[in-house]
């Protein structure tokens, strides 16, 4: 069943959420010992999927600091991507390679418990802490927090309205495959948002080859071959290009 909090009557002005506590990730030591050879160096305010070949061992406490960075929000405008998504209450919302929860906790603020949000990632325990993080929005929420295969989301069928995968295209193992398994996870008007580093000289330093990065032409062909249209392309971000995809052909103007 999805996570649930007490309603509260707290509320914070701006449409975003509350100042979080220093970070302090609640895992224990064995499943640091676990998960050490699984984690990896991002650059400073990476999202993650799954382990990639050109990253090294790190401390998962160490990789959720780097994922938490207030710098991040210079360049990624965490705010600006949400208002882009014209996310509304009763959405259903999947955050794919959710990471320590930096975009989560924005879609489950957006929604609280009129909508849903999966959060979904490979490892256990950065879900644990992104979930731990979301109890201190101290606002009724509803999310579910997925273990995921490398090639599987494991979202239910037909049930998501947006499907967001922001810095992780890269890291997806078998994206034709895997892309149709998010098609079907989709509603009838169901979106795909995918956020992710340019493959030139726009990314700027980001501490590993930019050979691992998938240029945003390719991005387009392979959601095309899969079943994809490019609905929007949205250019406010310098370091990252933003497109959202829809299943099947564009709609013409004016409803025709």
């Amino acid at each position: 069943m999805p996570r649930r909090t007490k309603p509260t009557s707290r509320r914070w002005p701006s449409c975003s959420p509350p100042p979080f506590p220093a970070i302090r990730p609640m895992i224990g030591t064995k499943s640091v010992l676990l998960l050490i050879g699984l984690l990896w160096v991002v650059p400073a305010w990476a999202q993650h999927q799954q382990p990639a070949p050109h990253r090294g061992p790190s401390d998962i406490k160490q990789y959720i600091e780097q994922l938490e960075k207030p710098e991040r929000e210079k360049d990624q405008k965490p705010d600006e991507v949400v208002k882009a998504l014209e996310i509304t209450d009763y959405m259903t919302i999947a955050d794919i390679g959710a990471g320590s929860g930096y975009f989560t906790r924005k879609f489950v603020w957006a929604v609280q418990d009129k909508g849903m949000v999966y959060a979904v990632d490979v490892e256990p325990a950065m879900l644990k802490y992104n979930e731990d993080m979301i109890e201190h929005l101290h606002t009724p929420y509803n999310a579910k927090f997925i273990v995921s295969k490398p090639n599987d989301p494991m979202l239910p069928a037909g049930a998501v309205d947006l499907v967001f995968i922001c810095n992780t295209y890269h890291h997806l193992e078998k994206r034709a495959d895997y892309l149709k398994r998010v098609k079907a996870s989709l509603t009838k008007k169901g979106r795909v948002a995918i956020i992710d580093f340019y493959h030139d000289d726009r990314s700027g330093t980001l501490g590993f080859p930019k050979d691992h990065l998938v240029p945003q032409e390719t991005v387009v062909k392979e959601m095309a071959e899969a079943g994809y249209t490019l609905a929007k392309e949205h250019t406010f971000l310098p370091r990252q290009y933003f497109l959202e995809f829809i299943v099947g052909e564009k709609p013409k103007a004016g409803g025709e």
